[in-house]
């Protein structure tokens, strides 16, 4: 009877280990026919509820892309163009500071290709990438596609018809394209326009952005003293009163009218979705840098930007036409003629805009320009209003370079975005702080009278105002300062790059040794100074020499859990004082796409899959040792690789830091019996 019981526990307990193997992905493959020697080759995705699975075209610094290898290409078939996929959703993703392109409930990705061999009947293609839910998957499928016979035609054949014996003419493959890189595709997958909450929020967010943006514009030399201007035509030139502010209304709508359609034209030369993908080109990132930096210089003072005279003298020609058109022509005249102080702001909104994609640079010119058009409309309306105006002076040249400061720092985000993509450490997160903190206090020196620039008037004192603003802007700077020594800036931490992105990932000053001893063979230093292994044998190895148990964690460089559970959890100081003091940390990273040495690469006897990468290598430790493909994944082991802790072996994402802790002690507890 006891055998029967103890079978029937660990047939169960079976049941419950294997479950733990987790498919959320559903794939199906397909061929459709185009011609005679073309074909699409088509992966369809179920997805289950709640997981969602990563573009190919997501940013880097963000989840793991999804990567397509064709084998066995050359002199058999070619890829024409990139591999298109259905409708991707988008998503902020506030911990590795990016926007990530997603599908939740299906996928459907399409490769066309050109056979150029008629003896190729099977195309087989490494399909690699990520889901995530709760925890995070990294899987690879192998898959075959089955081409139909090729009906070989005279004009391809040299000598007969016959399969075997026709010599195909082809053109000449290159090897170089049998892998499809996660890069932005020349027909990019289009951005669903789906009515999430975060999405709405983001365009009311670029909406009330810009109608700042319009308020500050107002402030400025170039706008603000055309409003007593335009009042006095209305009120003058119009027979009543309410002619005068039905002329009004029509002179706002017609501002917003230009700026609205010069966002059309944005979204219409580069496309509603180009243009989000063309935010994340290296060379887009760098252009939008050398623009600010040019915008930012015109309002500090060292130059105009000024459209052709002529273009004012002859709209303002036609403005004298009166009616509807007269006033149409107005409107674009205060656009031409402060062109020089509304540009740099109206290109500024217009590239943030563009980052965004869809119709994000449409909702910003609306808010831009309802924001510019608005005073004159109401001024115009009631003119008694214009007594409570401020006079004109140096506080509105003030107000300009107070924009260009804000240009130039908004400048260096596009440089640091470029130097991510490409991953070349040149300017990491302590450059971008040292620069921004210089910005920002030159700034605040400068609204204390401190320095004066070339348009600036005489200043024989400084305003309250003036004055408020300048302890507003040095306390920011000063707030800023930690940063270069570790501290996270929540304030900021979607502008700077992450605090991994860094020359020193202790911060400056900070020391990569503990308690002032060198570093273990093999040890580097991990999130919140821990001492880490990234190597199972030599985590193991130095367990051994210090008797202490073994935290396995199965981690990912791309798993956004992990980041929140180092983040969140091991933060803590009671988890982080255990994790530094009681256990030796071994770090094991799934989506590590260093390849292993030929010597160690090797078929799975648990997946049949390749064991091709260190990637490759820690997954499938995780299936067949824990029977599990999820990460975060958590272990506590002793010194010979058993399981320290019997009823719950591991444990993966849970934010709850108690129940974190009391999973840590027990299984150290186990370990000192």
């Amino acid at each position: 009877m006891k055998k029967i019981t103890f079978a029937i526990i660990a047939f169960f307990a079976l049941l419950n280990v294997t479950a733990q193997i987790k498919e959320p992905v559903k794939w199906k493959t397909k061929v459709e026919k185009v011609s005679d020697n073309e074909f699409n080759l088509v992966i369809n995705g179920t997805i289950e509820k709640d997981w969602h699975v990563y573009s190919q075209f997501t940013p880097d610094g963000g989840a793991l892309p999804m990567y397509l290898t064709f084998q066995d290409q050359k002199g058999n078939y070619e890829l024409i163009g990139k591999a298109k996929e259905s409708p991707y959703k988008k998503h902020f993703n506030d911990v590795f500071g990016v926007d990530e392109y997603y599908f939740d409930n299906s996928v459907k990705v399409t490769q066309k290709v050109k056979v150029t061999n008629p003896k190729t009947t099977k195309i087989k293609l490494e399909f690699e990438y990520q889901a995530c839910k709760e925890a995070c998957i990294n899987d690879k499928k192998n898959f075959v596609f089955d081409i139909p016979a090729i009906q070989v035609k005279e004009d391809v054949v040299a000598t007969n018809t016959t399969l075997d014996t026709a010599k195909v003419v082809t053109d000449k493959v290159s090897a170089k394209t049998d892998e499809v890189k996660p890069v932005v595709s020349e027909e990019p997958a289009k951005v669903v326009e789906t009515p999430k909450k975060e999405e709405k929020k983001g365009l009311w967010t670029i909406f009330f952005l810009a109608f700042l943006g319009g308020f500050a514009a107002l402030l400025t030399p170039c706008v603000f003293p055309m409003i007593p201007m335009t009042v006095s035509f209305f009120t003058k030139q119009s027979k009543t009163k309410a002619e005068g502010k039905r002329n009004a209304i029509i002179y706002g709508i017609s501002i917003i009218l230009i700026y609205v359609v010069l966002g059309l034209a944005v979204t219409g030369i580069f496309g509603a979705d180009a243009l989000n993908a063309l935010s994340t080109n290296v060379w887009f990132n760098v252009i939008f840098f050398v623009l600010l930096v040019v915008f930012a210089t015109s309002f500090l003072g060292a130059f105009e930007i000024m459209l052709p005279n002529s273009w004012a003298n002859k709209v303002d020609r036609q403005a004298d036409r009166g009616g509807i058109v007269g006033i149409l022509f107005m409107a674009l005249a205060l656009a031409i003629v402060s062109f020089s102080c509304t540009g740099p702001i109206v290109g500024t909104l217009l590239v943030e805009s563009a980052s965004k994609g869809g119709i994000a640079p449409i909702v910003g010119m609306l808010g831009f320009s309802s924001a510019l058009a608005l005073p004159f409309m109401l001024f115009a309306m009631f003119p008694g209003w214009m007594n409570s105006l401020p006079k004109s002076g140096g506080w509105l040249n003030t107000v300009k370079v107070s924009l260009g400061f804000l240009e130039l720092a908004l400048a260096f985000k596009f440089l640091s975005n470029a130097d991510l993509v490409l991953q070349l450490h040149w300017f990491e997160r302590e450059t971008f702080l040292a620069i921004w903190i210089a910005i920002f206090g030159t700034w605040g020196i400068y609204l204390l009278g401190k320095i004066t620039l070339p348009h600036d008037s005489p200043l024989s004192h400084i305003s309250v105002g003036r004055l408020f603003m300048a302890i507003l802007v040095l306390s920011f700077t000063f707030y800023m300062i930690p940063g270069l020594w570790g501290a996270p800036l929540k304030l900021i931490s979607a502008f700077p790059p992450p605090e991994t992105y860094s020359e020193s990932p202790n911060g400056v000053g900070g020391s990569s040794v503990v308690s002032g001893e060198k570093l273990p063979d093999g040890a580097e230093i991990g999130p919140h100074k821990l001492v880490l292994f990234t190597d199972y044998d030599k985590g193991m190895a130095y367990a051994k020499e210090v008797k202490k148990p073994v935290l396995l964690d199965f981690t990912g460089h791309a798993c956004v859990n992990c980041r929140k559970m180092e983040n969140n959890v091991w933060s803590d100081e009671r988890v982080l004082k255990i994790l530094k003091d009681e256990v030796v940390l071994i770090s094991l990273f799934a989506d590590d796409k260093r390849p292993l040495p030929k010597n160690e690469q090797h078929i799975s006897k648990s997946t049949g899959s390749e064991i091709e990468t260190i990637g490759d290598k820690w997954t499938d430790l995780m299936i067949t040792k824990y029977k599990t493909n999820t990460q975060p994944l958590y272990v506590l082991v002793d010194l010979d690789g058993n399981n320290l802790n019997a009823i719950t072996p591991t444990t993966s994402y849970n934010p709850d830091v108690s129940l974190y802790e009391n999973w840590l002690k027990q299984g150290i507890s186990n370990f000192k019996k």
